[in-house]
């Protein structure tokens, strides 16, 4: 895997990471809050932390649902986290005209899952300078994501990672093919999985998304087992008060068992690797 650098961290593979936070930012002192307990989890177990919080949910399923704070005024909430926190921040950039005041805050700038074929928007978020974690398309097979990586690869930028999220498969369900993981780390670019998006029911409520939290911890111990560099997992106190993305945010609660599992997950896989088993 390549190394790469996100704010003051470095991703050599060695360790796991997180990208963490609520999935919308709900006002200052709640997000931080968050991110400040997910932070104390971290370094108690030794996991590189990136704090993520949306300032804009752009493709909530009704134009009814919250949004967020939007552009400004996210984007001021994100820097004082970032400053009280010291951790890289991360958030959802939809159109090319957020990547300019987005990259003055943010560390990482993400591409959702489904704008990953916008050439004009992977294209300038590498060219922009920021590391970039783009989010593999429900619609897409893992390997397409290589067109993806060549895009961003043109504005010269090594500072890139994928995302898997789940695939549709019939109406209001995703499915995590495992297989994923390790054609995407041929790439040779960290590779992460989307813990919390994966277990959701896109419109499963009609005028939302709903979600089955209950096999997050499943579907993250599979992906830790076939070898992934990162997680990402939208984390709540109290996700059935959550804005957005209530029925499969995980409780803050449940966070730092779960990562335990992983980190002894992950060293087993890495000791394979170093006596060449397991594949890739």
């Amino acid at each position: 895997m390549k190394t790469i650098h996100v704010g003051n961290l470095t991703l050599d593979g060695e360790k796991l990471f997180l990208i963490a936070g609520p999935c919308v930012i709900e006002g200052y002192d709640r997000t931080l809050m968050i991110g400040r307990e997910i932070k104390k989890i971290c370094e108690r177990l030794g996991v590189q932390y990136i704090f993520k919080a949306s300032y804009d949910k752009a493709n909530r399923s009704s134009f009814h649902s919250f949004r967020g704070p939007g552009l400004e005024k996210g984007l001021e909430i994100l820097a004082d986290i970032k400053k009280e926190l010291q951790v890289p921040v991360l958030s959802d950039v939809h159109d090319v005209t957020q990547l300019a005041p987005a990259s003055k805050v943010l560390d990482m700038l993400q591409i959702p899952a489904f704008l990953c074929r916008q050439t004009d928007l992977v294209y300038g978020a590498a060219m922009t300078g920021k590391p970039v974690n783009v989010k593999k398309g429900q619609f897409m097979a893992p390997e397409d994501m290589k067109n993806v990586i060549e895009k961003m690869e043109e504005a010269h930028n090594p500072n890139l990672a994928v995302t898997e999220r789940g695939a549709s498969f019939g109406y209001h369900n995703l499915v995590v093919d495992m297989r994923s993981f390790p054609i995407m780390r041929q790439f040779g670019y960290p590779v992460i999985f989307d813990a919390t998006h994966s277990v959701q029911l896109p419109g499963g409520m009609g005028s939302s998304t709903g979600g089955q939290r209950e096999f997050i911890p499943y579907l993250a111990r599979a992906a830790a087992a076939s070898g992934v560099d990162g997680f990402f997992m939208e984390v709540h106190d109290n996700p059935p008060e959550g804005l957005s993305d209530s029925t499969n945010m995980l409780y803050l609660s449940s966070l730092e068992d779960l990562l335990k599992d992983l980190i002894a997950i992950n060293q087993v896989v890495r000791k394979d690797k170093e006596k060449g088993l397991g594949g890739q």
